[in-house]
């Protein structure tokens, strides 16, 4: 007879004692236990994004690209390092080995960024350093309308639902697609700019100097204090067209003169066109990413919850905002 049979035998109390602590543990660990398909058995990755503007891809590969490459393989435990240089923008992948803790190995990359930022550009974006997770898309969402406008649809998308799916427990990442942000686009005329003497650099500078909001300081009595301020942003296309460029002996040079401000899209490049089987129309897509380990069936069973949410608040306004929807399982 075995010394378990034994015990359980001569203290049946203290047997039944465990037997029922073995099935608490049971219980709790089956609450605790995540759903997936498949096992994780991804590495953890850290993305280091740089926006250089203006910049072409062979300077960006040399002058960003190479310095960071160079700094962030001093970090601990990285598996491999891949890089991909394009015009105005450099993105530099870095995989971890499997046990390696996701969150210790962003920061000492974000470190090693951050002592190499001296050998970069001056005039560089601040370098982005983040996690990253899988390749695909959890769940993805198309929002599109006949009526309004892309720009419109994006700030639909970027105020009421990005912000919503964002906060949901193991995502990782909202981001949008094909969405189109306003911009004030200056159109310049070269034979205009040409006749006055003037420059696209001399247009920047003056954006530099005109738009702008500078504190005022504030006025102080005895019993009251009221703080100034100067509201010197150029918001409206009046605004940006009546801007003054130059003034020399009395002659005031505007935009007007040499161009025209129309208020447009930031970027006019890309579109997504949502075909629903009858119709179709310009759209913006929104995907959910999941975090490394993260229950994928829970965010996908609360992003439901939260898109009826949406819809149902989209009709109380009585909005003319049609959304669509598609689901991507992993």
């Amino acid at each position: 007879m075995s010394a378990i049979s034994q015990v359980s035998i001569s203290r049946p109390v203290l047997a039944g004692v465990m037997s029922v602590l073995l099935i608490l543990f049971g219980i709790v660990g089956y609450t605790f236990l995540g759903t997936r398909e498949y096992p994780v058995t991804d590495s953890p990755i850290v993305m280091v994004t740089t926006v250089y503007p203006g910049a072409s891809a062979d300077i960006i590969a040399s002058q960003v690209t190479k310095p960071l490459e160079e700094a962030i393989a001093e970090a601990n435990g990285i598996r491999s390092v891949s890089s991909t240089s394009r015009e105005q923008v450099s993105i530099i992948t870095v995989e971890f080995e499997l046990n390696a803790d996701l969150e210790a190995a962003a920061n000492d990359v974000r470190d090693k960024v951050s002592k190499s930022r001296q050998q970069l550009p001056t005039d560089i974006e601040p370098t982005i350093v983040e996690k990253a997770g899988p390749a695909d898309f959890l769940v993805f969402l198309t929002v599109q309308s006949k009526t309004k406008t892309l720009e419109d649809v994006t700030d639909f998308v970027n105020i009421n639902i990005k912000e919503r799916l964002q906060s949901i427990p193991g995502v990782r990442l909202v981001d949008s697609y094909a969405g189109r942000k306003r911009a004030m686009r200056l159109r310049m005329d070269p034979v205009k700019l040409a006749s006055y003497g003037l420059t696209p650099t001399d247009i920047q500078a003056a954006l530099q100097r005109e738009n702008v909001d500078l504190p005022s300081g504030r006025i102080e009595g005895e019993n009251t204090e009221v703080t100034l301020r100067t509201q010197g942003r150029l918001v409206t296309e009046d605004d940006f067209n009546n801007m003054i460029l130059r003034e020399s002996d009395g002659a005031i040079v505007r935009f007007k003169d040499v161009g025209q401000a129309v208020m447009s899209s930031q970027n006019e490049r890309t579109a997504m066109i949502v075909y629903n089987g009858k119709t179709a129309a310009y759209g913006v897509g929104t995907g959910v990413s999941p975090q490394r380990g993260a229950n994928s069936l829970a965010i996908v069973d609360e992003f439901k919850n939260r898109f009826e949410e949406i819809k149902k608040k989209q009709l109380q306004k009585n909005t003319k905002l049609p959304l669509v929807k598609t689901l991507l399982f992993p």
